[in-house]
């Protein structure tokens, strides 16, 4: 590899002379003094043990050693229906199979007869005098009854009547 190489005056861009002007004329003295803060965020304990405890488990899968599994059987498990389950659904099937498959020709027609049998004459008139009575009875006016007296046919005996009883 060769050393690099300054660039020689001829190939550097061209400034404008008013900015030419203006940085030769700056002073650094005229800036605003502005302190640096250098913000260097450092994990806390609690990430750095995470990240301990996340590596550890990788390399503890990677470094697994499957000669120490034991081998194993697996039993598929698939329960077929017994006789008596097959049997009902069947007799389900063919129900069914009877329902869609049914022959409508093989009917016989019928007609028929709605009956709507109405009260006769009398009962109609023995119900309309229960209404008229029990409507007597619920819009009945007590005001329009007259004033009585009461007499007593029965009196009671006076008590000299009663005492020559007991003497008796």
């Amino acid at each position: 590899m060769s050393a690099p190489v300054s660039p020689q005056l001829k190939d550097l861009p061209k400034v404008n002379l008013d900015l030419k002007s203006e940085l030769e004329g700056f002073k650094t003295v005229n800036m605003k003094k502005a302190e640096t803060h250098e913000k260097n965020v450092l994990p806390t304990a609690e990430d750095v043990a995470t990240e301990k405890t996340q590596k550890a488990l990788l390399q503890g899968v990677e470094a697994f050693d499957t000669g120490k599994l034991k081998h194993t059987e697996t039993q598929e498990k698939n329960p077929l229906p017994d006789k008596d389950v097959v049997k009902q659904e069947k007799v389900h099937q063919n129900l069914l199979e009877g329902v869609e498959h049914f022959d409508k020709t093989t009917m016989k027609p019928t007609q028929t007869q709605e009956k709507n049998p109405l009260p006769d004459p009398e009962a109609i008139e023995q119900e309309r005098g229960k209404q008229n009575l029990i409507a007597g009875i619920e819009n009945f006016d007590p005001r329009k009854l007259k004033h009585t007296e009461t007499q007593e046919k029965n009196p009671l005996p006076t008590k000299e009547a009663i005492d020559e009883e007991k003497k008796a």
